[in-house]
């Protein structure tokens, strides 16, 4: 089984082919193609190759699912004895891939 980890969005993802990963939003349409060039580590069941900081010739494609938002996170400020409440809400923006090939070109 070949596997890679992929940064993106300042996150790292361990990601296999035909797999649906949910990251940080990528300025990208539904059906687009994205490429993820900042391959960490590639693995399959013969050799293990580790970046210094990435694998040179590695890439990730994958396929954009769709757009979102996540559930709402409330952040709440309070001040003891002063009468400061703030309440607000939150919704992070997400992007749905599923990947579709993972390459390596040494």
């Amino acid at each position: 089984m070949k596997f890679a980890v992929i940064e993106t969005g300042g996150k790292q993802y361990l990601v296999t082919e035909n797999a649906r990963i949910t990251i940080e939003k990528l300025p990208a349409e539904k059906g687009g193609i994205v490429e993820f060039d900042k391959v960490l580590m590639l693995a399959d069941d013969k050799a293990t190759a580790i970046g210094t900081p990435t694998v040179s010739g590695a890439k990730v494609e994958g396929e954009v699912v769709g757009q979102g938002r996540g559930r709402k996170v409330i952040v709440f400020k309070y001040h003891a004895k002063t009468r400061y409440r703030k309440k607000k809400g939150h919704r992070q923006h997400f992007t749905k891939v599923l990947i579709k090939k993972i390459l390596n070109k040494s």
